[in-house]
Order: structure tokens, then sequence, then C-alpha cells
């Protein structure tokens, strides 16, 4: 048992979570033909950690170090003023994004409001060739027009269920787990730290 309810069943191990990234990062490089005009972005607090492991691989299969940053969408989000003290991170994207084909990478996407929310924070900060958007899981249930680019794995589930990663670098595992939601929770992306 989590923070967040029982864990119903794991979908994904490390060596999947690996798997994908790598497919990830072929697909990326083949849709934009290298990876010369790329810079990989990662929402924090997970994306980011996916960002630079994706970054890594391509560096690893085209010999080239694409541009990495991660932006915090804190103040972006539609549910901003609900939260009464709100874990701020901070943007790190020390490079100039106009012109590039800019990936932004999420852990998990499931309504489209944090896509939605990152894409504003990206514009402010710059005009991108283009946006594509990369995910480890979709887990379906859109609110908004938003689709993934590039998914590792589709992951049907419950409104009545949270789909969560967890990463060793903050979690001590790498997973993805399906956890019942306890009553009065609401699904979100798991805190640092784990449970």
């Amino acid at each position: 048992m989590t923070d967040t309810g029982t864990i119903k069943s794991i979908v994904m191990d490390a060596e999947g979570i690996e798997r994908s990234l790598t497919r990830i990062a072929h697909q990326i490089l083949e849709k934009n033909k290298g990876a010369q005009n790329v810079a990989i972005v990662g929402i924090v607090t997970r994306g980011d950690l996916l960002a630079k492991r994706l970054a890594e691989k391509i560096k690893e299969i085209e010999g080239v170090e694409v541009p990495l940053g991660k932006l915090d969408i804190s103040f972006y989000r539609d549910d901003f003023a609900t939260y009464v003290s709100p874990e701020v991170h901070s943007t790190d994207i020390l490079f100039d994004i106009d012109g590039l084909n800019i990936v932004l990478v999420d852990d998990v996407l499931y309504t489209g409001r944090t896509i939605r929310a990152a894409l504003d924070a990206l514009m402010d900060i710059g005009r991108p060739e283009t946006v594509q958007l990369a995910v480890l899981i979709d887990r379906g249930h859109r609110q908004l027009p938003i689709r993934a680019d590039y998914v590792g794995k589709n992951v049907p589930s419950s409104k009545e269920e949270n789909v969560r990663l967890f990463l060793e670098e903050t979690d001590g595992k790498s997973e993805v787990e399906i956890l019942a939601i306890e009553a009065g929770k609401r699904a979100g992306s798991a805190p640092l730290g784990g449970e």
C-alpha cells in the first residue's frame, strides 16, 4: 500500500521503461531526420528525469548532445488556486528555443491539462518551430484535444485508478503502477520520494 491506495498491478518494470525510452529516442530521430534541430524539455517532476534519459539515448544512438531543459508548470496550472501551498520547482532552459523542434516529455498523459499548461509556459519562453509530445504512459480520459506523438505504452485505466511512474533516482525503484484511489483522494503524480 502507498500514500494513494493499494497497488492493483505493475504494468511496466525498469527494463520495460528503458526499452520504451530507447524506442521513443529512435522515433524522435526518425521523425526529425536526426537530432540537429531538436531539444528536449521535461516537465518537472518526473518528465525531466525521463527527458534526461532520452537525451542520453539520443547521444548514444546519434552521437549528438541535444539541448536539455526542464519546465516547471506550477503557475500555469488551471487548478493552481486550489492548492494551499503548491510545490514550486524551477524552470531550467538555458538555450534559445526559437526555431527548434522541442520534444516535451511527461510521465503519464491523462486529462491533457498538464500539457496545456506546459505549452503556455513554453510559449512564454519563445517560439519553437514545433512542439512534439513524448509520454511514457498514455492512460486515456482526455479532457482537452491533446495527443502524444511518442508513447511508451497505452495503459487503459478507470477514473477510480491512479497510474504512477516511480523512478530509481527519486523513489528507489523504477516501475509503473496502477493503484486504487482511496476515498477522498484524486489522481495525480507520485510525490517525490515515492511513498
